[in-house]
């Protein structure tokens, strides 16, 4: 495995438990829709949860979460709007990014809730 895919996984994982001890339900790990994927779908107080993590070993070439561009961002728009019309969900949706730093002894976690609208 990749070096960079081996860091993504270490930062998800990381990202699962901070939600899990945050009290999240966690509902589908890198949930897949033809070419989009959610890293984590998870709920909370009937608020359906779609995060988007991303680890970086430092912030050298800036914080992790300004790598969330305005493409990845309708990507995972469609992709929870495939979710809940598949789940027939009737949540509120909330997009969250969280930007985690590996570099020092304990990982750096940010997270950053309605990181982005849910828009049609």
């Amino acid at each position: 495995m990749a070096e960079h895919n081996e860091t993504g996984q270490k930062g998800e994982e990381i990202a699962s438990d901070f939600l899990e001890n945050k009290g999240y339900i966690i509902l589908e790990k890198n949930w897949r829709y033809k070419n989009l994927e959610a890293d984590i779908i998870a709920s909370t107080n009937k608020t359906l949860v779609i995060a988007e993590v991303k680890t970086r070993k430092s912030n050298y070439f800036g914080e992790p979460e300004t790598f969330v561009n305005k493409q990845k961002q309708k990507n995972l728009i469609k992709a929870a709007h495939e979710y809940i019309e598949r789940n027939k969900l009737d949540y509120e949706v909330r997009f969250d990014i969280i930007s985690i730093v590996l570099g020092s002894a304990s990982p750096k976690i940010n997270h950053i809730e309605d990181a982005f609208l849910f828009s049609h």
